[in-house]
């Protein structure tokens, strides 16, 4: 065998030996954060502090939890007449209803959540008037509308790309049997449409979990609010840690839903024994 070959041989050996020296130096350097992460966290814990504050955390954890349902519901329903209006033949309702969706899913949601909230204190005269000042007075609404319009506007490209997604064939062969429109779209179309809707509809789901932060900053006390008053008061970075450990656990059990839904909805597909 000759030098040049030897080499060659030799070459791809020693490349595998230093990927992999770097990929257990990599290993190790993540467990030791995991570790300090877990110490840190471990050390937090006392009996003082989890009286003074356990509840604080408790409480923004559940407001977490109310404000992200609330939105994703109400943007599920304004969700709809948009998808339908992209959907639309209709030239007007088609533009209305694309502009929607540019303009929320292209700005920042901390400017939208400022507009409603900042920008209704600038009204708060009309809005009186006509009754709907206890609402907007209340950041936790002004909070709620403005996620709940964000993610409509992400949650109707979905359903109008998994509508468009379903092949024609299928709505034509439900026409040929006699169906009405109402019939196929509601028998034949959304059942495939929600198959392939299911997991990006979970991912906003995921990204409005950790989104909602920001609602935070006008003085809503959901998680991230109560951890920054604890920190306030504590100066003990080891808080945030743990509303990040409350943040994985609400996107673990996220995920953990949707496999369980996407496994039940779509059994039909899998072999026996899947």
């Amino acid at each position: 065998m000759t030098a040049v070959a030897a080499d060659s041989l030799t070459a791809p050996k020693m490349l595998t030996r230093r990927f992999s020296v770097v990929g257990i130096i990599l290993i190790a350097f993540w467990v030791l954060v995991v570790l300090l992460m877990v110490w840190a966290l471990a050390r937090s814990i006392t009996g003082d502090r989890f009286e003074t504050y356990g509840w604080r955390f408790l409480s923004g954890f559940w407001t977490t939890i109310r404000l992200v349902v609330f939105s994703v519901c109400i943007g599920a329903v304004i969700s709809v007449p948009v998808a339908a209006g992209r959907l639309s033949k209709n030239r007007v309702l088609n533009t209305l209803a694309y502009c929607y969706s540019y303009f929320f899913r292209g700005t920042p949601l901390i400017a939208q959540l400022f507009l409603i909230y900042y920008g209704a204190g600038e009204f708060a005269g009309p809005l009186k008037s006509v009754g709907l000042w206890w609402f907007f007075r209340d950041a936790f609404n002004c909070a709620a509308l403005s996620f709940a319009l964000n993610t409509a506007a992400y949650q109707s490209e979905i359903l109008s790309g998994s509508i468009r997604n379903v092949p024609h064939g299928q709505r034509e062969a439900g026409a040929a049997l006699g169906l009405h429109k109402l019939v196929i779209l509601w028998r034949i179309v959304l059942p495939q449409a929600l198959i392939v809707a299911l997991r990006p509809y979970g991912n906003e789901v995921v990204l409005m979990i950790k989104a909602s932060a920001v609602a935070a900053i006008v003085t809503v006390l959901d998680l991230m609010g109560e951890t920054r008053f604890i920190f306030a008061k504590t100066y003990d970075l080891s808080f945030y840690l743990w509303a990040a450990v409350f943040y994985l656990v609400l996107v673990e059990l996220l995920g953990r839903a949707i496999n369980l839904i996407e496994r039940r909805i779509t059994r039909h597909t899998m072999r026996r024994g899947q």
